[in-house]
């Protein structure tokens, strides 16, 4: 299958963007922290014997895929990949709803992977123009009252049908702690919810329609166990909560919606697999971190804006600004990450990009062919829109032009681009654009001399939290 490509020649310009030989200065360094990421990291992980600067190291999502590949070709039903199926495949016909609980690195990969992959208007279509996968939706990322009670009413209120089916739900809650409070809270309510409207039902049904992934112990473990829950999934230790889209945290949600998860999987392991053998100059990896580390370093790009072209993929923006910003958000440095949808941010934001202050790289990504028919304008005798000139042309093409005029308009007024090209969307593709950022994290976060896992600063908010609640 297609790999996704990088483009960097938007970048590359005397006057307002970097050099190729400043590029190419810093292969022995990107070559070294490739050996170590490959190599090191594993060993250090595995041994246990981790230096003190590199805890924790949340290394394991990196050889994670092969792993769970590997696992179910030897196992199956037994491995976890091979119980996720199971119990995804066995509530197909007995739910129409499925309720992800989580926040951060917990929710945000499953709701890229819908967007990205599910119909824009999954949840409105009828249970059979869905082949009887779940409406899928997402709370526990909030403490928003009115949000909260309007999907507690929506879930309570059964699918479009009169199927025994269509009356049930199911929840699905990710936290590896269990002690995250926006989650926790709204696992007790949505429990309680479906205890509810289990009524009789409840003893017989509650144990397989909440669906746990949760650490080895903690006390989301505890009260899974304490439900009965036929299974529980884990959160895999070595893997932080943003670097988790690979690991039952996205899997489970992912295979409730019927997506192809082994795809997904394999498109991460041709990521890793590039990543470990292209050269340097090559390596979409490895000059994707260079040019956007140079601008940064050399030309004060503070904001490094992520231009989707599609509107499947904001979610995947979301996901990718909170993976950046947590990881290497430390010590004073990392830049600021932004998603922007186009062409419908060219409206609201672009101004301020094309002619604000100009600390932005913009790094677009772009789909090459879209999984419908092209759409054309087409003719009408209604011409006041005066745009029969351009009947014969489809969305697609005015798609193409508003990249390359919005490109053109950037690189006018000084303003940095690269492109990130994917071939189409689909769950191998996004496999590979996952496992990519995820590297290319890591790696630039070494090279401004931090640990790119770990997240203290949020762990104050929350004790700051508790403690305004008089806990």
């Amino acid at each position: 299958m297609s790999l996704l490509r990088f483009d960097a020649s938007g970048s590359i310009n005397d006057d307002y963007g970097i050099t190729q030989s400043q590029i190419d200065s810093l292969k022995g360094q990107m070559e070294t922290l490739r050996t170590e990421m490959v190599e090191t990291d594993q060993k250090q992980y595995e041994s246990g014997d981790i230096p003190a600067d590199k805890q924790p190291l949340d290394a394991r999502f990196f050889w994670l895929p092969e792993e769970m590949l590997e696992a179910y070709s030897k196992e199956r039903e037994a491995s976890e990949l091979g119980r996720i199926f199971k119990v995804a495949n066995g509530l197909h016909d007995q739910i129409d709803a499925a309720v992800v609980l989580g926040i951060g690195g917990s929710y945000m990969g499953a709701r890229a992977m819908m967007e990205a992959c599910c119909d824009p208007y999954h949840n409105e279509m009828s249970r059979a123009a869905r082949g009887s996968k779940p409406r899928m939706y997402f709370e526990g990322n909030n403490v928003d009252n009115d949000a909260s009670d309007s999907l507690l009413q929506r879930v309570q209120a059964g699918g479009y049908g009169d199927s025994d089916a269509e009356k049930r739900h199911a929840i699905i809650v990710i936290s590896k702690s269990g002690g995250t409070m926006e989650t926790a809270v709204a696992f007790r309510q949505f429990l309680a919810n479906l205890e509810s409207e289990l009524g009789a039902e409840s003893e017989e049904w509650l144990s397989r329609l909440v669906v746990p992934v949760t650490g080895e112990s903690g006390k989301l473990h505890d009260l899974a166990t304490a439900i009965g829950c036929d299974e529980i999934f884990t959160v895999p230790d070595g893997v932080g909560g943003r670097f988790s889209v690979l690991s039952p945290v996205g899997l489970v949600p992912a295979a409730f919606l019927g997506l192809d998860c082994m795809k997904l999987l394999e498109g991460a392991v041709a990521m890793n697999e590039h990543f470990k053998t292209a050269d340097y100059a090559d390596n979409v990896v490895m000059q994707y971190v260079a040019v956007n580390h140079l601008l940064s370093q050399h030309r004060d790009k503070s904001i490094r804006v992520m231009s989707v072209w599609s509107k499947a993929l904001e979610s995947v923006g979301m996901w990718y600004d909170q993976l950046l910003a947590e990881s290497n958000g430390k010590d004073g440095k990392g830049v600021t990450p932004l998603t922007t949808l186009n062409t419908r941010d060219l409206h609201s934001r672009h101004q301020q990009h094309q002619q604000g202050r100009n600390d932005k790289v913009f790094n677009n990504v772009i789909v090459e062919s879209q999984r419908t028919d092209s759409l054309a304008v087409g003719h009408s005798e209604r011409n006041q829109d005066t745009l029969n000139d351009i009947a014969e042309k489809t969305l697609p093409e005015i798609m193409a032009a508003a990249i390359k005029g919005t490109n053109d308009a950037l690189h006018a007024d000084g303003r940095p681009t690269t492109d990130i090209i994917l071939p189409q969307i689909d769950t191998h593709v996004l496999g590979q654009l996952f496992q990519m950022l995820m590297i290319a994290t890591v790696i630039e976060g070494r090279l401004l001399g931090i640990n790119p896992y770990g997240q203290p600063g949020v762990e104050q908010y929350k004790t700051n939290m508790n403690k305004n609640l008089g806990r």
